[in-house]
């Protein structure tokens, strides 16, 4: 009888240390791993969000770039981390995607992190060359089935949630499209631009002006919902897609054994953020929506998208460069 009493002991210790050190939390600078480069949607919220936390914790949040291998170096930075609340990970759907794509990688996503907070998400916008003899979707949808393999589409690099975008797009519409991928945005957008590709997804935020500018033609947008940066353009879910959804959506987590109170005092701190109507407002012309989710809807969340792109992933044979 002693070994389950000492084990129930030692567990409300546990709880009872937890919850003390949770009470002075923070009590020195919290460090936020950004494993992208700097100047990204990704080091830009963090920043957003950091600058906000100190405002409300009374303690510095710093936002530490550790760029490379797709996010895999900063993230296992993280994972490698004291699970004492101090070092944080701003992650993205790359994440969820990686869990399938590179499996080989030094962590396991759902395993040696806990969930503690959505941050905003960010439509996608489906454009095509001026050249390309397209209107809407219906006419991209007939061009492909009449003539599979012709056109192409670009991407940002394999796996990255520009090329999961159009991947989901040709399994769910049932075509082919050749993915040429390129090492970052820069140049498939030039490219597109220019006409040497004949379509991409690419962020609302990016290519809203240059489709009112006319240089590319917007012919639908990627949420649930119409973006409020391009307002006339459809939903690929209205304009003939039923079900379709793929944003850029970006998240903190904590270390695994990182104390449930700290995890939800970050939680109840980052939801309150981003409610604020000043936030809700400037993320709005910016083109991005804040996600407000508890710990465990948020675990939810990232397992029901790790399934999504496992199932995209396998169904296009998709593999790492």
């Amino acid at each position: 009888m002693r070994f389950p009493i000492l084990r129930g002991l030692l567990a409300v210790l546990l709880l009872a240390a937890g919850a003390a050190q949770a009470q002075n939390y923070p009590s020195k600078s919290v460090r936020i791993v950004v494993p992208f480069a700097a100047g990204g949607p990704a080091d830009n919220y963090a920043r957003f969000i950091g600058q906000r936390l100190s405002e409300t914790l009374g303690q510095p949040f710093v936002v530490d770039n550790r760029p490379g291998a797709g996010s895999i170096i900063g993230t296992d930075v993280v994972a490698k981390a004291p699970a004492d609340g101090y070092t944080l990970l701003m992650m993205s759907n790359t994440h969820t995607v990686n869990e399938t794509l590179v499996p080989s990688k030094p962590f396991v996503l759902m395993r040696d992190f806990v969930p503690v907070a959505p941050v905003n998400y960010s439509d996608l916008v489906l454009v095509a060359h001026p050249s390309l003899p397209v209107k809407n979707l219906k006419d991209i949808l007939q061009l492909a089935k009449d003539k599979p393999g012709k056109y192409n589409y670009a991407s940002s690099g394999n796996g990255t949630p520009y090329h999961m975008a159009g991947e989901l797009f040709k399994s769910m519409a049932g075509i082919y499209l050749v993915h040429i991928p390129y090492r970052g945005s820069s140049g498939a957008r030039t490219d597109i631009i220019g006409g040497q590709v004949d379509m991409m997804f690419d962020a609302v935020t990016t290519m809203a002006e240059q489709a009112r500018a006319g240089k590319v033609r917007a012919i639908a947008t990627s949420g649930r919902q119409r973006s409020a940066v391009l307002p006339d353009v459809p939903t690929l879910a209205e304009a003939g897609l039923p079900g379709y959804e793929a944003t850029i959506w970006l998240g903190l987590m904590a270390p695994k054994g990182t104390p449930p109170a700290i995890v939800q005092q970050l939680n109840e701190a980052v939801s309150r953020i981003v409610s604020q109507p000043e936030v809700v407002q400037l993320w709005t012309k910016q083109g991005a929506v804040a996600m407000k989710m508890n710990p465990q809807e948020f675990d939810k969340y990232m397992r029901e998208d790790i399934d999504k792109w496992s199932k995209v992933i396998k169904s296009a044979g998709i593999k790492v460069d």
